[in-house]
């Protein structure tokens, strides 16, 4: 009997995560994945489910693919499904939830600490042979003020550490029903007053999108530090620049970019207070396990149900 067939939007899976499908016919498309050439493997192999790595999923692709009952995320982002459109064709979309919780919120205060301590700023001084111990002062984050938006498991890990850290955290997140210990929640315009940093972790929805614009960081503590490890479309690219340029912010860093890969060149690789990473915040050696069974067994669960209702 031939075997369903599973599209990865991706190269890989982890070893994992192919066990738990060894009764489908999985096909890769690829690191690239562009819409061309998921589209034309959609058309060809007719997949019962898609997990998505890389790429999007937009209408046209699940109307190649008439048993398509499911399209998985390899991670906790669905804002690259189209899923309005995957509502009205009766087609699930899950999300490996939590399963890079830790590796995207370890990255968050690398790229914290690495704003506040001047991590690479100092690193290429002396590799340039200068020793700066006695111009050079850091920020100390011990009794500072963060500011988290998005109590999710990424948040939710984010503040503890700042807790832990000896930081006043203060967070906004509509939906939070419980907060940890030593977190006070606060609106927004509170956040942008008073955090000394702040570390974005909430979805990117149409109501959020470009939340971070020019009047709403004008609005932000002088001097303060901004990371996102969310989504590139919370923050207005160019004000952001405008905002670092000009002394507003000490520094920013950003693992997310309005448009991926970012383009190249960039105004960005000009602004030196701003640390940059390629969207690898829940790339870890644990995530890439967690995500692949996470959305593996998110596949499984979704056709089980289909298969249970007929």
């Amino acid at each position: 009997m031939q075997k369903p067939v599973l599209l990865v939007m991706g190269n890989d899976l982890a070893p994992q995560a192919l066990e738990l499908l060894k009764d489908f016919d999985v096909c890769f498309a690829g690191k690239q994945c562009s819409e061309e050439t998921v589209l034309a493997l959609a058309k060809e192999k007719d997949p019962v489910a898609i997990i998505v790595r890389y790429g999007k999923v937009g209408a046209t692709i699940m109307d190649a693919a008439p048993s398509l009952k499911v399209i998985s995320k390899h991670g906790s982002g669905i804002d690259v499904i189209d899923q309005p459109a995957a509502a009205q064709r009766g087609i699930a979309v899950k999300a490996a939830v939590g399963a890079n919780a830790a590796a995207v919120a370890e990255h968050a205060w690398a790229l914290i600490l690495a704003c506040a301590k001047a991590v690479p700023h100092l690193n290429a001084r002396m590799r340039a042979g200068h020793w700066d111990k006695s111009t050079h002062k850091t920020i100390e984050l011990n009794g500072r003020t963060l500011g988290i938006v998005g109590l999710g498991e990424i948040g939710r890990r984010a503040a503890v550490t700042g807790v832990a850290l000896g930081m006043r955290v203060i967070a906004f997140d509509p939906y939070a029903k419980t907060v940890p210990q030593g977190v006070t929640l606060v609106d927004l315009p509170q956040i942008y007053r008073e955090a000394d940093v702040v570390s974005l972790h909430c979805p990117l929805t149409d109501d959020n999108r470009g939340m971070l614009n020019r009047e709403t960081l004008a609005q932000f503590k002088d001097g303060a530090i901004l990371v996102n490890t969310a989504r590139g479309g919370l923050i207005d690219e160019p004000a952001l620049a405008e905002a670092l340029s000009s002394g507003k912010l000490y520094a920013a860093g950003l693992d997310s970019f309005a448009v991926e890969p970012m383009t190249v060149p960039h105004p960005f690789q000009q602004i030196p207070n701003l640390i940059l990473s390629p969207h690898i915040g829940g790339v870890s050696d644990a995530a890439y396990v967690n995500m692949g069974v996470g959305a593996a067994k998110n596949v499984l669960a979704v056709l089980q149900d289909a298969a249970t209702a007929v």
